[in-house]
């Protein structure tokens, strides 16, 4: 590893000084080192250094000299790349020089004068570069919110009284939403000025009934009329009497990239329009916005122009709220509860996390299954409006009435105590890994559809002429169709860490929802209903055994077409299919590119009176992993579990499973005093086969580009050889356990890896252990890419 002033060795292992974090050993810290947060911010500490060797601070000026008036003045000083002035005050300044030269004469100038101002010029103060941390003490802050609440909440009669205080106690008032609609008219005012006929629509939260007092201001440009304007003035065909404004000579809309047409809009607010601070165009964003600060309001807000969609999807959100009005309610205390469990709420937007309009999503797709339906399904709503209420965005239909009225209402009766505790029931069990939620038909299809390219390719090929082509979605551990676009999966930034928070969570919500504290108020004062619903998550402490676990997720995106058209030929049993795949790629991996000494067992609970039996079983099992799994699973139907096992000769047995079963495929119930047998595989390794990698891969690729680790096996396996050819053996071999499971049906589907030493006289197994984390889903993915037969 090369010297590194970031990094610094601790009795512990490192620290990264820049990334404020500690590293355990040199295999995690060559990742860490290579690891996309720690090259950003390299990347901004020498971004903003640059900008300070280059820039100057200036004083003395008055707030009616313009930027354009001091950029002429310093340029007899030097090319200037930038001006970044105090808006508000006006009383200061910096320029940013293109080179350094510009700052040493501008320093070198004893005295500045301009339009009768004595400026006074300094060197721009350097500042060490921080990472600022994450706050800590979120649970602290809501828990205090949450007290703030209690008094009022303990008060009130019923779970359903509670949750309409909710609604008063977070819902945007009166006021704000004036104070919001000013905003908009006064950035309406100053667009279509440059771009003439243009309109601000405002969408989101903001106006779909659902926002809250901190919630962003989500506005979209509409540039279609601008565009017709700009066409008949370049003709002279404009009948208003009126020119093409200066700022649409330097660019034609028809033609301008959406970055190049947001750069213009960051350009206007930034210069015209007062209280407007932290303008920042967001380019990689799926939909890219520019996103500003008004500080009148402390609003943030998001400007995007090609989001035509997302103001139809408020109208529908609209329309939802005005058809049932025990829907905003229940969206309101759910979106605080997922806030409070901290499953959603990211200031930023964007993470790994639930957004709002995902969460909405899932409720209305919840009160459409319910018996009877409390909403109906869009495509129901699309056969209730009229001729001229049909509607077709960017080639999506979307259809529905614009009047509630002509809705007819629900014949449900559950009040919203039963409403929210069946939202928990609805999810606790629903099977998100094989299942893609659709509000457009109001039910749920197996993932398996969305798997196939060529039953894709011939739907497209059916679609009419002028529909846009149903691309699939981006699957992930939770899939929720949009209403309209029915290629966005609206959930599809969760990872599968969050989506196992957000059923976990649904579980115990469920199980509190059962209890007599959660429908009866308390006669004594005590928290009831929402307020323990509501109780921020703690800490959440992980075992040790998870420590020592590698999860291998099932990607679908990443699998090759061949193995997507067997997991979609396998129907509802894909995942035993993938997971036969998957192990056989592990054994493949150690046995072969790592050279560890493999032996399949049995694992057999103390006092079973079949160990002897099963131990004798085993010591006949002279076939490899892989024939095991052929031999398990040979036939698909009836093996849908949610703890698969592998490794064993014998066909699984499923009289006694089926029998164990609890109700909607719920795991097994294990039986007191016998544990179920598990197969494991038993791992010896006598080099050190993880150490110097990295250097030996350079050295048998000297003179070729070098490649990423686990890009190939056949390479992989060389380097093995090198090391076990060079390295002498350890003094007492590493000896550990490794437990293959499968975990489906209820949680994101995967393949975990449960490790355990079991010999580790030398030290060794934390080493190896981490070097596998990183190395073996990297090489797994890499053999399911080849052809599937090979494994």
């Amino acid at each position: 590893m090369e010297q590194n002033t970031d990094i610094e060795t601790t009795p512990k292992g490192f620290h990264c000084i820049l990334c404020n974090v500690n590293l355990p050993n040199v295999p995690s810290l060559d990742q860490h080192v290579k690891g996309r947060k720690h090259q950003t911010l390299r990347s901004v500490r020498s971004t903003r250094k640059t900008q300070e060797e280059h820039s100057v601070f200036v004083s003395g000026i008055k707030p009616e000299v313009s930027q354009s008036e001091l950029t002429g003045y310093f340029e007899q000083f030097g090319m200037v790349s930038d001006v970044i002035m105090d808006k508000d005050k006006g009383v200061y300044a910096i320029v940013q020089f293109s080179e350094t030269e510009g700052v040493q004469a501008t320093l070198a100038c004893m005295e500045h004068q301009m339009k009768g101002l004595k400026l006074r010029v300094k060197p721009r103060e350097k500042k060490e570069f921080k990472l600022i941390p994450k706050k800590k003490g979120d649970s602290e802050k809501l828990q205090q919110v949450l007290n703030r609440l209690r008094p009022e909440l303990c008060q009130l009669p019923s779970v359903d009284a509670q949750m309409q205080f909710v609604v008063e106690r977070f819902q945007l008032s009166v006021n704000e939403k004036k104070a919001r609609d000013l905003l908009v008219q006064l950035l309406q005012e100053v667009f279509v000025e440059f771009f003439p006929d243009s309109q601000i629509l405002p969408f989101g939260s903001s106006v779909n009934t659902f926002g809250i007092h901190s919630c962003d201001l989500d506005l979209f440009l509409d540039l279609e009329n601008t565009k017709m304007f700009q066409a008949r003035a370049k003709t002279g065909m404009s009948d208003d009497g009126r020119s093409e404004d200066s700022i649409l000579s330097d660019i034609d809309l028809a033609t301008a990239s959406p970055a190049e047409v947001l750069d213009l809009v960051a350009m206007i607010l930034k210069r015209c329009v007062p209280g407007v601070h932290k303008v920042n165009v967001v380019s990689s964003a799926r939909l890219p916005v520019v996103k500003f600060h008004y500080k009148e309001l402390n609003l943030q807000g998001d400007i995007t122009i090609n989001n035509r969609l997302a103001v139809r999807n408020t109208r529908f959100l609209q329309l939802c709220s005005g058809v049932e009005e025990r829907l905003r309610p229940l969206v309101y205390t759910i979106r605080y509860w997922a806030k409070q469990k901290q499953l959603a709420g990211n200031p930023s937007g964007s993470g790994p996390l639930l957004n709002n309009y995902a969460l909405t999503l899932l409720v209305i797709f919840y009160l459409q299954n319910c018996e009877p339906a409390v909403l109906p399904t869009v495509d129901q709503l699309k056969d209730m409006a009229c001729e001229e209420e049909e509607c077709v965005v960017d080639g999506w239909d979307c259809t529905f009435p614009t009047q509630a009225i002509a809705v007819p209402p629900s014949k449900n009766p559950q009040n919203l105590c039963t409403l929210l505790s069946g939202f928990f029931s609805f999810y606790a069990t629903f099977d998100f890994a094989g299942r893609v939620l659709s509000l457009r038909e109001g039910c749920s299809h197996p993932i398996t559809d969305f798997l196939n390219q060529n039953k894709g390719d011939a739907a497209e090929q059916e679609e009419p002429p002028n529909k846009v082509p149903l691309h699939r979605p981006r699957l992930g551990p939770l899939n929720v169709l949009d209403p309209f676009e029915l290629c966005h999966n609206v959930a599809g930034n969760l990872n599968e860490r969050s989506q196992r928070s957000f059923q976990k969570e649904c579980q115990e919500a469920e199980k509190y929802c059962r209890s007599l504290q959660y429908q009866h108020k308390s006669t004594k004062g005590k928290s009831w209903g929402l307020l323990r619903l509501f109780t921020p998550q703690g800490d959440v402490s992980h075992s040790k055994a998870e420590t020592l676990t590698i999860k291998i997720p099932f990607k679908s995106a990443s699998l090759p077409e061949n193995l997507r058209s067997q997991l979609h030929a396998a129907g509802d049993s894909f995942r035993l299919l993938w997971f036969r795949k998957v192990c056989a790629a592990v054994e493949g991996v150690l046995q072969n590119v790592l050279r560890c000494q493999i032996t399949p067992f049995l694992a057999v609970s103390i006092g079973d009176e079949q160990a002897v039996k099963a131990s004798e079983e085993m010591e006949t099992t002279t076939s490899s992993l892989n024939t095991s799994l052929n031999d398990s699973y040979s036939s698909v139907e009836a093996q849908e579990e949610t703890v698969a096992v592998v490794g064993i000769k014998r066909p699984l047995s499923t009289d006694d499973d089926d029998a164990s079963m609890s109700p909607q495929d719920k795991r097994p119930r294990l039986s007191r005093r016998t544990k179920p047998n598990l197969p494991y595989w038993t791992c010896v390794q006598k080099h050190v086969v993880w150490v110097g990698r990295r250097k030996v891969r350079k050295e048998l690729s000297r003179g070729a580009d070098s490649r990423p680790e686990g890009s190939c096996m056949e390479v992989e396996t060389q380097v093995t050889a090198r090391i076990v050819e060079k390295e002498p053996e350890l003094e007492e071999p590493l000896e550990f356990k490794v437990q293959p499971q499968m975990i489906g049906e209820t949680e994101s589907t995967k393949a975990v890896l449960n490790l355990e030493p079991t010999n580790d006289k030398t030290g060794v197994f934390q080493d190896f252990f981490h070097f596998l984390e990183a190395f073996l889903p990297k090489m797994v993915d890499t053999l399911l890419q080849k052809d599937t037969s090979e494994i």
